[in-house]
């Protein structure tokens, strides 16, 4: 579980990196390589159950899916025509079918990626780790961090309204009228509730003595250690084999635009 240990700035700060690299290149060798070693990594380094990677990762697959169709079907005329590849009893050009797959797989290397992050990084250390190596304003990292907070009490503060509506007749609607005067009757409480949170949370942190400034001291330090930089520098060589070896059976192609 050493993905959960890492500082969460420097782990968000190799993902943008890496982001960005394979952004850079396109063909579908490289991404596919890395997000193989991503999904493996995410499983050896943070135990993460396969039922409910899959459940998050499948929708990220009918979006490639989908971008991988439609790219071959609405590809400019490659410059090889003759050059096709037929697939379950379709054919298509050589070149198009290598820029779709090379964007889908691009595509599910980010979402792994992402999911790697979501699933190893605890929202609340990320922001304290904002403030104290990314330098954040604490009035905006707290800001977030409140918001954060006001999500399941939202959910529960919905479900009162809810039995308090069944309460006095009101039932579920069934037509799309009917539901949304029922969202109108739902979202003014709502927000009424959150108005009053909202204050009562501003008058918390000021009697506190919380005043935004960045010269303030913290229960929960966050260093950065020589692990953190050893998992960034893991992360670019990973990606930079992973081209190495597309370059090697000639599959390497410097992203120029294509679509």
């Amino acid at each position: 579980m050493f993905l959960h240990h890492l500082n969460p700035s420097i782990k968000a700060v190799s993902i943008v990196v890496v982001v960005i690299l394979l952004a850079l290149v396109f063909d579908p060798i490289t991404p596919f390589l890395f997000m193989v070693f991503t999904i493996t990594l995410t499983f050896f380094g943070g135990e993460i159950s396969i039922k409910k990677y899959a459940l998050y990762f499948l929708p990220f697959t009918i979006i490639a899916f989908g971008m991988l169709w439609t790219t071959i079907v609405f590809a400019d005329t490659p410059d090889n025509p003759a050059e096709r590849l037929t697939i379950f009893g379709f054919s298509f050009p050589e070149e198009s079918f290598i820029t779709a797959l090379a964007l889908s797989l691009r595509v599910l290397s980010v979402a792994a990626l992402s999911l790697m992050f979501i699933f190893t990084t605890n929202i609340v250390d990320f922001i304290l780790s904002l403030i104290q190596q990314l330098r954040l304003p604490p009035k905006i990292a707290y800001g977030v961090l409140a918001g954060y907070r006001f999500l399941p009490m939202m959910k529960d503060e919905l479900f009162l309204v809810r039995a308090a509506h069944r309460i006095r007749g009101y039932n579920q609607e069934k037509t799309l009228r009917g539901k949304l005067s029922q969202f109108k009757r739902f979202s003014i409480p709502l927000l009424a509730s959150a108005i009053r949170k909202a204050e009562r949370t501003a008058m918390a942190m000021e009697s506190k003595g919380f005043t935004g400034e960045k010269n303030r001291t913290f229960y929960r330090q966050f260093t950065v250690k020589a692990k953190d930089w050893l998992f960034l520098g893991c992360m670019i060589i990973t990606v930079l084999l992973a081209a190495g070896v597309s370059w090697y059976l000639g599959y390497f192609k410097w992203y120029s635009g294509e679509l």
